[in-house]
């Protein structure tokens, strides 16, 4: 089997527009920031996370609900919304016993929506 390369499309110049270099370098956001966003999207790089937030973006849940609804174990589920809580994308609310989670704000909904219609355009 015969590998095809694509094109690379290269500058013939450096610097050709430095104009745009020098607006796209102060619009640039800290390295920390950058980081923290790289590693926010790391995590959700993981089909059961995203069944979570997905069905948590219908009705709240507990542990033993979302791991019936994704199909793995309670113990996995747990540990998915660790990582998600550390994001802030999902809160728990305790009642009794039981912990229901559910996202932890709008803003979550809104990016699952648009990253949705995003997919959809295509």
């Amino acid at each position: 089997m015969q590998v095809q390369l694509k094109h690379v499309e290269r500058c013939e110049e450096q610097g050709l527009h430095p104009e745009q270099v020098r607006k796209a370098r102060e619009s640039m956001i800290p390295d920390d920031m950058l980081i923290t966003l790289a590693e926010t999207f790391s995590a959700l790089a993981d089909s059961n996370r995203m069944k979570i937030l997905f069905s948590l973006a219908t009705t709240e849940l507990c542990v033993c609900d979302l791991a019936s609804v994704v199909g793995v174990s309670e113990s996995a589920i747990s540990q998915h919304l660790r990582v998600l809580r550390s994001l802030r994308w999902v809160k728990g609310r305790r009642d009794g016993r039981l912990v229901y989670y559910s996202l932890e704000d709008q803003h979550v909904r809104d990016l699952l929506r648009m990253e949705l219609e995003h997919l959809h355009g295509r």
